[in-house]
């Protein structure tokens, strides 16, 4: 029976290996965004000064190690403060994944450890500004990507060994894919939002979403009706396909890949998303294998009559599945075509019947997960056994490798079922109903701050319905006037500013200024570190925002204050004015601060972003003198280089960059 199951095993290797080179370009933007903004986020005079995240009462290396697990710890040996061994740590990370994205030789395990442990040192002090479902996202994709990697690169055909864990680990990804897109679709329903249950929120959303791109402003005017049938559209795509992953016909798959596909494409060209939206795509390569790249030559004779009809039995079951789910969708959302060639539609269901069928959608969705990765496993293991090198020990190192990979594959699936679970309580609880033993939630406590296993679920209640907030800061030098407006670079302001494609590139403050509109300056700390901040002109916080419109070039101002506004699209038969948007003033969002007000003074010295504390060097004993010059001015050079560039330019000229290079490699 040598090699008769193995050669059974669809091929992915082709499909695993595009899998690694896409999560090496998103690792690549998420590390290239993040350093263009460290000095304003997390230097000695950011925002949020990463210095205040490395006070530890532990004694030595290995103790402050373990109590906030970042190898930011490790910048003392280097000669360098917190803020300059982040840009070392966000360069090595840059440099490693544009090596992954150019060649597949160093697309490896231990690569894409380093990778994984590089971002989540630089998560673990990010603070608010790092605490997005893109970042936890990439840091689970990240961690699964290492066992999906091989230990070293060997060229296709070599190695045996590899093709009995790809199946198996591989499945990882596609149930992430699962648990983010049926989870993000389902908390939408969960929430009890009127608008997600009204299927108005495409009205909403295009408007109200944190950073529009221009198409956002025409989805936004398109009829009622269209935008209706887009909603439930994206329902289904994220709610009824998912449950698609697991079909064992490949065709259903296929299209089940291109579906979540589209819809990635729809919200890339209307919102700016960063790495999320690519990140989501990558995920989504799971569903595919290396047929769906290379088409197999047809044989002849009986075999190729017997193929004829089992293709034309696939195709049959393929537009069956999917016809089945387009009478549901009619049924569920009574999708009727009116006189005028408009398609009106209306919710059938109830809240109860929804949290009726999701009760039994979770344990049906846990078990189809497991299905297909027990099958690969028992698959994988006994293909170690029978297929392979003659030789026994060479046998037993098979053997002992896909058992390594099993048990890890097998462990992580079982740990992500709690975070699934959650999107239904009761299903989680225990004493209610056993589907999730306590062993397993222990198991996931554990593993838990590592980001390995999280849960997942955007917007869950839409907002900006009477209007999107703006927070708009202005400074005066006269508590008097006039008042003169800040502007950021791309989330709205001054009403004639033009909507902008800044993706891949986040820029994290102008989406914190969004969830800071939400609420109030109180719940946001950082916002009152970004008032002193612009009182004391602090360059590299500036930065940031958009320089070129800086109303205190020469001197920053002596008062400074905020407004909340109300922010509306133009109309649609203004399309031809250039303002794309209309504002109201709503009320005050904080009040007058001065550079010396002392409840300010007072509040950002307990948070030690400013006073004797807020050097970086520590007191007494730990007091520490940045001796590693050569680095620290190269790192400056390199800094005033980069700052030149425009930061979506820059990301999508290392993109482009690789792509030359690895166009022009053959490997």
């Amino acid at each position: 029976m040598r090699h008769i199951i193995a050669s059974k095993m669809v091929s992915i290797v082709y499909t695993r290996n595009l899998y690694l080179r896409g999560i090496s370009v998103v690792y690549l933007f998420a590390f290239a965004s993040l350093y263009v903004q460290i000095p304003g986020l997390y230097g000695n005079n950011g925002l949020l000064p990463a210095r205040t995240q490395m006070e530890s009462k532990a004694n030595g290396i290995l103790a402050k190690f373990l109590s906030k697990p970042t190898l930011l710890w490790f910048g003392s040996y280097l000669g360098l403060e917190t803020e300059y061994m982040m840009e070392v740590i966000a360069l090595i990370g840059t440099t490693l994944a544009f090596i992954g994205m150019v060649s597949q030789k160093f697309c490896t395990m231990l690569s894409f450890a380093l990778l994984w442990a590089l971002y989540f040192s630089l998560y673990q002090v990010g603070q608010t500004f790092m605490w997005f479902q893109w970042d936890i996202l990439l840091l689970e994709a990240g961690f699964l990507t290492i066992f999906v990697a091989p230990m070293r690169y060997v060229k296709p055909g070599k190695n045996r060994s590899q093709l009995y864990q790809n199946p198996v680990t591989f499945q990882l990804v596609r149930w992430l894919l699962f648990r983010l897109m049926f989870s993000s679709g389902v908390v939408k329903f969960t929430s009890g939002c009127p608008i997600w249950w009204g299927m108005k929120a495409l009205s909403v959303h295009f408007e109200s979403q944190c950073i529009p791109t221009p198409l956002a402003w025409y989805a936004h005017h398109l009829p009622e009706w269209f935008l209706k049938i887009s909603m439930i559209g994206s329902h289904v795509i994220e709610v009824a396909v998912p449950f698609l992953f697991f079909f064992p016909l490949s065709a259903v798959r296929v299209t089940a890949f291109y579906l979540q596909i589209f819809l990635q494409l729809c919200i890339i060209i209307t919102g700016n998303y960063n790495f999320f939206n690519l990140l989501t795509m990558v995920l989504c390569i799971s569903l595919l294998n290396d047929n769906f790249f290379f088409t197999k030559k047809k044989g002849k004779g009986r075999s190729s009559e017997s193929s004829w009809l089992l293709t034309i039995l696939a195709k049959a079951v393929h537009l069956g599945v999917y016809g089945i789910l387009l009478y549901f969708v009619k049924i569920l959302f009574a999708l009727r075509v009116t006189d005028k060639w408009t398609i009106e539609s209306d919710t059938t269901f109830t809240k109860e019947d929804f949290e009726r069928a999701l009760g039994k959608a979770v344990p049906a969705a846990m078990l189809l997960g497991a299905l297909p990765l027990a099958l690969s496993s028992a698959e994988a293991v006994t293909a170690a056994i029978l297929d392979g090198p003659n030789r026994f020990l060479s046998k037993v190192a098979n053997f002992f490798y896909t058992i390594f990979y099993v048990t890890v594959a097998v462990f992580l699936f079982s740990v992500s079922l709690v975070p699934l679970a959650s999107v239904h309580p009761p299903v989680l609880q225990a004493s209610a109903n056993n589907t999730i033993p306590a062993l397993l939630k222990h198991w996931h406590s554990r593993v838990e701050p590592f980001q390995i296993s999280n849960p997942y679920g955007l917007f869950r209640r839409m907002t900006g319905v009477g209007g999107r907030p703006e927070v708009v800061i202005e400074g005066s030098l006269s508590i008097d006037g006039p008042w003169k407006e800040y502007h950021f670079l791309y989330k709205p302001g001054d009403v004639n500013s033009s909507l902008s494609f800044v993706a891949p590139h986040q820029p994290r403050l102008d989406w914190q200024m969004w969830f800071a509109a939400l609420q109030t300056y109180n719940q946001n700390p950082w916002i009152v570190s970004l008032a002193h901040r612009l009182l004391t002109g602090q360059p590299e916080v500036l930065q940031l925002m958009d320089t070129a419109r800086n109303p205190f070039a020469k001197s920053p101002p002596r008062f400074l204050r905020a407004s909340l506004y109300h922010y509306h699209y133009t109309l649609w038969s203004q399309k031809s004015s250039p303002t794309w948007w209309r504002r109201e003033r709503i009320g005050e969002y904080f009040p007058i601060f001065s550079k010396d007000h002392p409840p300010l003074l007072e509040y950002l010295k307990k948070l030690k972003i400013i006073g004797p504390d807020a050097s970086g060097k520590g007191k007494g004993k730990d007091r520490k003198e940045w001796t590693n010059k050569w680095l620290i001015s190269f790192l400056v050079f390199l800094r005033s280089l980069t700052s030149q560039v425009e930061p979506s330019i820059l990301l999508w000229s290392l993109f482009s960059s690789g792509c030359i290079i690895a166009l022009t490699r053959r490997v």
